[in-house]
């Protein structure tokens, strides 16, 4: 299980924005990105080190790239903002040339039940996980269609599912309202593109056990047992990116059954080291 970038790997050539990747999966996906060949711009709002309560940053994630012989490029971007969003897109262009994959995993989350819910947080977690990714989308996809190529990777989450009514998960449902939204957003603009040779798709990852996860204590002696590596996403995630696009798009689907179906085998991830 080799860790160097392949310059003629899977994705060579390609350039590759990947939002939220400060840290979890989204550095995770970049890693893996970076390794098959392509050029990634690392998007998040934590720059440094320490900026952040949690570890990570986008320094780091850059730096693991390059060091491995990697291309990787930095942008701070609070998905909130339409000008960041916007400076995002604008940055890939400058420094790279295109835009060929698009990674919409930023997320801002709040868990408290409806009755509690502020609409200042509603709001904020509507506009970066849903419309943030939406706005996104707009800014690629004329070039995307223009050249008749492109990959657009939403990542969704187990919470977008109907849950049981007993299951006493009641402080997810604006969590999971967001994650329904973007699936739902994933099939249809998988269709609306299907003739312009743009593949869209969504994946859930599972519990996996990122700083997030692990601040929010969403990992329990019930669950524990379930965790999936964050190898296993980013293979998953590298293998929705590649080939026809025609032949993958339009999925809503999980890391276990991507593996499965193309009997993927996840490699060490460069950070990982």
């Amino acid at each position: 299980m080799g860790t160097l970038v392949k310059k003629d790997g899977l994705l060579a050539g390609k350039v590759a924005v990947v939002t939220g990747a400060s840290r979890g999966i989204g550095a995770a996906i970049a890693y893996r990105y970076a390794q098959e060949g392509a050029s990634i711009v690392v998007s998040a709002r934590t720059v440094r080190e320490g900026d952040h309560f949690l570890p990570g940053s986008i320094n780091s994630v850059v730096d693991w790239i390059n060091n491995a012989g990697g291309q990787a490029y930095g942008v701070k971007a609070d998905l909130s903002s339409a000008e960041d969003r916007k400076n995002l897109i604008q940055q890939a262009y400058s420094v790279y040339g295109s835009v060929d994959i698009l990674v919409n995993n930023a997320a801002v989350t709040y868990f408290a039940p409806v009755r509690e819910f502020t609409q200042k947080h509603f709001e904020l977690m509507m506009n970066v996980q849903v419309y943030g990714a939406f706005h996104l989308c707009q800014l690629v996809l004329p070039a995307m269609i223009e050249s008749q190529s492109g990959r657009i990777l939403n990542i969704s989450s187990h919470a977008a599912l109907h849950p049981q009514v007993d299951s006493g998960s009641g402080s997810s449902t604006v969590y999971g309202m967001c994650k329904a939204t973007l699936e739902r957003f994933t099939t249809g603009l998988a269709s609306d593109l299907y003739s312009e040779n743009i593949g869209v798709n969504a994946i859930s990852p599972g519990l996996v056990a990122t700083p997030g996860v692990k601040f929010h204590k969403l990992i329990n002696e019930k669950n524990e047992n379930n965790v999936t590596p964050i190898e296993h996403i980013a293979e998953a995630s590298l293998r929705l990116v590649h080939g026809n696009a025609q032949e993958m798009t339009g999925r809503i689907t999980y890391a276990a059954e991507i593996l499965a179906e193309f009997s993927l085998q996840p490699v060490q991830l460069i950070g990982s080291t």
